[in-house]
Parts: structure tokens; C-alpha cells; sequence
């Protein structure tokens, strides 16, 4: 593919239906400005809504996750943001402007990145990023921004020749390097290696830092917990939870976990019987004298469990309570069978 088809960079990138909603309103903390708003958005595909009356914010200067299984409707909503698609019903807004009749004026104040790309694939990789640094009145400096997502190690390699770590950090590069107000990121870290994803995490903290609004899409949990403000997760193509990563662990009532070290083979069949006189426990010993509890943990429950071990002269070299994760609010909200 020729350099001429890469200003197509500018432009690019369906689990329990009813599910209660941590926030009913979808906007998010704070006094940053609205930088996306969707509202009751509808798109069709052969008569079946795929997005179905979904709702979400993104302000600036924040990182706002959108979350969500293989068909949720995500990417969908997205591309609407993005200008790719046009909305059945409802309303889209980015930057106060429509990003498909506004579609101009939007352009050079949006960067997108793509899971697969969307990179021209005949063309070496900086070569690449230096023509599309052109197309923008006051660009990032190319070389610093090779240099700080490590481009120069194959910079004279064509896109179709890198691996797929390396095709995303290229793509990273060319959706920010126009100085963007707006970036939609899909996947930003998606095979990448643990240096390289460090890298793209201290970049998205530096663009929220400046006050860059950044989408981002992820199937990493971890990604999301780490790095974003506000989340939304969807699924059969409406929001069914939004809030901060601490609001939506506090807010669910799935159990918690109790992790015992002590000594190997302890019948645990006792002290489950207590524990169910208030709650619903179930327990087992993994790895010899290790032993998870899962419940809903309180001060009243590790008091149980600690008392129970001296009644029965036990040590335990450590008793640690493991909070609910994001992946655990993701998978109660979402369910856990295959999609």
C-alpha cells in the first residue's frame, strides 16, 4: 500500500441482559469538561440492534475504559465515535461536534489507534509516522516519540514485516503524534511485551496529564484497573455498569477471599460449618498448607477464622483478605460462559 493511503489513520478504527447498574447516570467524577457523550445510541446490523439505547461520557483529561465480552457492542460504539459508522438512533458527540457531519473539523483533533492497525503495510515504519506527523499544523517531534515507544529498532522495517507488539506501537505513535484532544485506543497494549506495554501505560498518563481525553477498549483488566478514571461495561449493547474502578469492586456483593498459610492438611470442614451459620463460604487447601476461604469477609468472619486456628495451637505465617477485582465485577456483571 502506498503513502497515500495512510491518512486513512486520521479517520479509522454483543452475558446478562438487565443487569443493575452501579451508575445510572454515566458521567464522570470531577470538573473536566464533556469531550464525548453518547446518548441512547442505536446502531442496526440486518434488522438487530446491536447497540441498543447505550449511554456514555468521557471527559478531558481522563482515561474512560470501555469494557465489555466478544458481540457486546463496544467496537461498534466506537466506530460510531469515531465517524466510521453512522448512528441509527440516538445522538454522538465529540468535542461538541458530530463525528460524521462534522467529520472535518474533527479530524485533526482526534487520534485513533486500531487493534489491527490500519496501517499502510507496504510502508517502513518511521517513513510511515513522518508522513503522517506532516499532515498536522504542530506535530509531536517524530524522533521523540519514535524514541520513546522505541521505534528506532525497526524503523527501516515495512509494517507488514513487524510483529504484532511492534505494529501497535507504531499505530500508538500515529495516533498521538498530531497532538490530539480526543484518542480512541483499541487494545492499545494487545501483544505487546512487558516493557513495550509500560511504555504505552506511562504514554496514556502523560496524554491524561495534558489533558487529553482518552477512549480506551481492553480486554486486559489489569489495563483498565491500572490506568483508567472511569469505566463503563457494556454488554448486549447498553451500558450495565458505570463508575470508578473503586466504586464498581465496592459496590459488588460477590464474596471476597480469605488466604490462609499454615500448617499443611487442616480439615477445614468445622470451621467451614461456622463460618455458614452467617454467610455462604466455600474453602479448600491448594498448594500444601494453603488454604482459600471465599465468602463475604468482615472483621466478624476473620475473627472466626482466627480463633479457629488457636483453638487448634496453629501458627499461620500469614491471614490476607484479597479484595474484589475489577475481572471479578466483570465476570459477576457479564456472566462466565464462552461467548
Amino acid at each position: 500500500m502506498s503513502l497515500s493511503d495512510a491518512p486513512a489513520i486520521d479517520s479509522a478504527q454483543a452475558a446478562t441482559a438487565g443487569a443493575t447498574t452501579v451508575s445510572a447516570s454515566g458521567t464522570a467524577d470531577g470538573d473536566h469538561a464533556v469531550a464525548v457523550e453518547v446518548r441512547g445510541l442505536v446502531k442496526r446490523y440486518d434488522g438487530r440492534a446491536v447497540v441498543d439505547g447505550l449511554d456514555l461520557v468521557a471527559r478531558q483529561g481522563a482515561v474512560t475504559a470501555v469494557l465489555g465480552p466478544n458481540g457486546a457492542g463496544k467496537t461498534t460504539t466506537i466506530e460510531c465515535c469515531e465517524g466510521l459508522r453512522s448512528p441509527d438512533g440516538g445522538t454522538v458527540r465529540v468535542l461538541g461536534l458530530d463525528p460524521v457531519a462534522d467529520a472535518r473539523a474533527l479530524r485533526p483533533r482526534v487520534g485513533v489507534m486500531l487493534q489491527d492497525g490500519g496501517l499502510p503495510t507496504g510502508v517502513r515504519a518511521l517513513e510511515l509516522l513522518r508522513h503522517v506527523a506532516a499532515m498536522y499544523a504542530s506535530p509531536r517531534p517524530v524522533d521523540e516519540l519514535a524514541e520513546r515507544l522505541g521505534l528506532h529498532g525497526f524503523a527501516r522495517t515495512t509494517v507488514r514485516r513487524l510483529s504484532g507488539g511492534q505494529r501497535q506501537r507504531v499505530a500508538l505513535a500515529a495516533a498521538v503524534v498530531g497532538r490530539p484532544d480526543v484518542v480512541f485506543l483499541d487494545e492499545p497494549s494487545a501483544g505487546m511485551d512487558p516493557q513495550s506495554r509500560r511504555a504505552v501505560w506511562d504514554l496514556v498518563r502523560e496524554l491524561r496529564a495534558d489533558g487529553v481525553a482518552i477512549v480506551l477498549t481492553t480486554h486486559l483488566m489489569d489495563e483498565a484497573a491500572d490506568l483508567a478514571d472511569h469505566v463503563h461495561v457494556v454488554d448486549h449493547g447498553k451500558v450495565i455498569a458505570s463508575g470508578s474502578v473503586r466504586e464498581l469492586t465496592d459496590a459488588s456483593t460477590g464474596p471476597g477471599t480469605l488466604r490462609v498459610e499454615a500448617t499443611p492438611g487442616l480439615d477445614l470442614t468445622p470451621l467451614l460449618t461456622t463460618l455458614n451459620t452467617t454467610g455462604d463460604w466455600a474453602g479448600g487447601e491448594g498448594e500444601a498448607g494453603v488454604y482459600t476461604l471465599t465468602g463475604a469477609v468482615d472483621p466478624a468472619a476473620l475473627a472466626v477464622v482466627t480463633a479457629w486456628l488457636a483453638e487448634r495451637g496453629v501458627l499461620a505465617r500469614s491471614v490476607s483478605t484479597g479484595r474484589r477485582t475489577l475481572e471479578d465485577v466483570f465476570l459477576d456483571l457479564t456472566g462466565r460462559n464462552l461467548r
